[in-house]
């Protein structure tokens, strides 16, 4: 895995290249968003490591900028308590994130799991999108890691279709979110957590509500998610 770690405090950079490097990781660092902007259109990196607080341009500014023409997966790094950061990260297209200082063990396994879920579909060919899962408007090609919304493809982040494709697997039935957590984002769900909360946020603002004007995802307090029906 090629990945651009993106964080101005250059000792933390070279201590987390080194532990990366050491787990079977290539990593390359920006010092600054702009030159974080530059690096990905420049190289074949398959993921970013993004801290919120740099100079030139802020982490939130770069994956804003990014997010107008690439679904690169990222995953922020935050300052610890910053739950809006975390928020506003996640709400502009961040794939996960974690707050700071983070031990390098858990970065390791967030790391794998995010690319796992971008890199199922990577190597397959456009004749692979048969037989999708289909619910209402919504069609999910498993193998490609697509989806289509009234036959137009709809721009989701790696961790959003995983999201999706656990609810509408389960459709028309409550899905705890401990059950979507381990499915989708590859971990148990801790008690502060809100990345989920936000996907499904993302997820809602993208695919509208149903033609009665309900929410296609519907929210059980305390249990979890529905996927409705029409």
């Amino acid at each position: 895995m090629k990945i651009l770690l993106a964080d101005d405090d250059s000792e933390l950079c070279q201590m987390l290249q080194q532990y990366l490097t050491e787990e079977g990781f290539h990593v390359e660092l920006a010092h600054n968003g702009q030159q974080a902007l530059d690096k990905v259109a420049a190289g074949d990196f398959d993921l970013l490591v993004l801290d919120v607080m740099m100079p030139v341009l802020n982490g939130l500014d770069v994956l804003r900028k990014l997010r107008q023409s690439s679904q690169l997966p990222v995953l922020m790094l935050t300052a610890r308590g910053s739950d809006v950061d975390s928020i506003v990260g996640l709400e502009l297209g961040a794939d996960d994130y974690l707050p700071k200082p983070c031990n390098p063990r858990v970065l390791v396994a967030r790391l794998r799991a995010i690319y796992r879920r971008a890199g199922e579909g990577s190597t397959v060919q456009q004749s692979s999108l048969d037989d999708p899962l289909v619910i209402d408007e919504v069609a999910l090609y498993r193998s490609a890691r697509r989806v289509m919304f009234n036959d137009v493809p709809l721009t989701l982040t790696s961790t959003e279709f995983s999201v999706l494709e656990s609810l509408l697997s389960h459709a028309g039935q409550v899905v705890g979110k401990d059950m979507l957590s381990e499915e989708a984002l590859g971990r148990p769900l801790t008690r502060y957590d809100r990345s989920l909360d936000m996907h499904i946020s993302n997820l809602r603002r993208k695919l509208g509500v149903l033609a009665t004007g309900e929410e296609r995802i519907e929210t059980v307090r305390g249990v979890g998610y529905l996927y409705r029906q029409s």
